[in-house]
């Protein structure tokens, strides 16, 4: 299997309604998707969501990588197996490009670009092999202690930070949907926290495990303070409380806090990379990671900080980043379906939250959060390329050049 062209594009993408939590507001997106062509005709597309908050990058610093970058290395290979493709994604080098104001470049820079190229190679080499990137990761022979195939994935509902009368109808379409698992966004200025728990766990009922996401809203020396009201409303999480210069300090606070208060601490911006997990196991952060493909490099990547937290007893949960397409859907689904022990899954809001679909199938999750394993070649969909091609806002040839 060989590539015969790569093309990326930037393509601007509504949201249906504002998302905002403590550290940003969203109502679009600048989505980075990458078409991959192979010699056979097979046609792979991937996805990525550059967020300067999480992992330093934008659309422009990651435009700028992908127009200095030397893809001769990937056209020269012969794959023979769809995961080499992968591979050669995850040692591709990517051209040194500053990192945009006030950002701490860290080992994560580059990941949404090699997150787009890696999924657009597997959709490509999974349709030329006949097999779905869930079967792909199941077969990989260095991953089979962190695999098993399911055949559906139970996602999470969220209730974004917003007034009070409108957390009160998202809990109740939530209720109604059918959810027993939510995420709740916390520490956002002129709201009350314990408030608002208290009317979505009133409306969830007391069987309705809630999770928190602070999204980096406080800092260590104030964290006891901001999270003990929480307590009487049980979380079963608390996701990154705290910037991500301060994780050191959640260390101490662990110990003296949150393991006595039975809350397991979750990183997610802090958490990009294997470097990033490392550092957490070795300082004792956390006990848990949110692993969301985009921000970590894709599969192959997260694959490898999966296997690294299972081994020292991390928990994972599998997110998605506000406004994926059904590309990004797609690929979390294959994930979720092939993995082993999964403590929450998130993502597959596409119609509920997307304005311009992509793809010719609707990804979004069923009742109760259901989203069924998906059994076609590649990522299992149909990208409409001509809808692509009228929203993009610039594409470049990769491959040739």
């Amino acid at each position: 299997m060989q590539i015969h062209r790569l093309t990326a594009f930037h393509v601007p993408i509504a949201l249906r309604k504002p998302v905002r939590h403590a550290s940003f507001t969203r109502t679009d997106n600048d989505t980075l998707l990458i078409r991959c062509v192979l010699r056979d005709g097979s046609i792979g597309w991937g996805e990525a969501l550059p967020r300067p908050y999480v992992t330093g990058e934008t659309i422009d610093s990651a435009w700028q990588q992908l127009s200095g970058t030397d893809f001769t290395p990937l056209a020269d290979s012969d794959f023979s197996a769809a995961f080499d493709a992968a591979s050669a994604v995850d040692q591709l080098t990517l051209v040194e490009t500053a990192a945009p104001a006030a950002v701490t470049r860290r080992e994560c820079f580059g990941n949404s670009v090699r997150c787009a190229l890696e999924l657009a190679l597997l959709d490509a080499t999974g349709r030329s092999c006949g097999l779905p990137v869930s079967q792909l990761i199941l077969d990989h022979p260095a991953f089979t202690d962190i695999t098993r195939p399911r055949t559906e994935v139970a996602y999470s509902g969220v209730v974004t930070s917003q007034s009070p009368a409108s957390q009160v109808l998202s809990a109740l379409k939530l209720r109604l949907f059918g959810f027993s698992q939510i995420k709740v966004k916390v520490g956002a200025a002129g709201l009350s926290d314990a408030d608002s728990l208290r009317r979505i766990r009133r409306i969830m009922g007391r069987h309705c495990g809630i999770r928190l996401d602070a999204n980096e809203a406080w800092h260590t020396e104030s964290l006891r303070t901001a999270v003990e009201p929480l307590l009487p409303f049980h979380p079963l999480s608390l996701e990154q409380p705290v910037p991500h210069a301060e994780t050191p300090g959640l260390a101490e606070l662990r110990r003296e806090f949150f393991v006595p208060a039975g809350l397991p601490v979750m990183l997610d911006e802090s958490l990009c990379c294997a470097e990033d997990a490392q550092r957490a196991i070795a300082g004792q952060w956390c006990d848990a990671f949110n692993l969301r493909l985009s921000k970590c490099g894709g599969i192959l990547r997260s694959l490898r900080i999966l296997q690294l937290a299972d081994r020292h007893g991390i928990r994972c949960q599998l997110g998605c980043q506000v406004g994926e397409t059904g590309i990004l859907s797609a690929a979390g689904r294959h994930f979720a379906c092939s993995v082993a022990n999964l403590w929450f899954a998130e993502g597959s809001y596409d119609r509920f939250l997307v304005r311009d679909r992509l793809t010719e199938q609707d990804l979004t999750f069923r009742w109760g959060g259901r989203g069924v394993e998906l059994r076609q070649p590649g990522l299992s969909i149909d990208v409409d390329e001509c809808r692509v091609r009228s929203l993009a806002m610039r594409s470049l040839d990769l491959l040739p050049r």
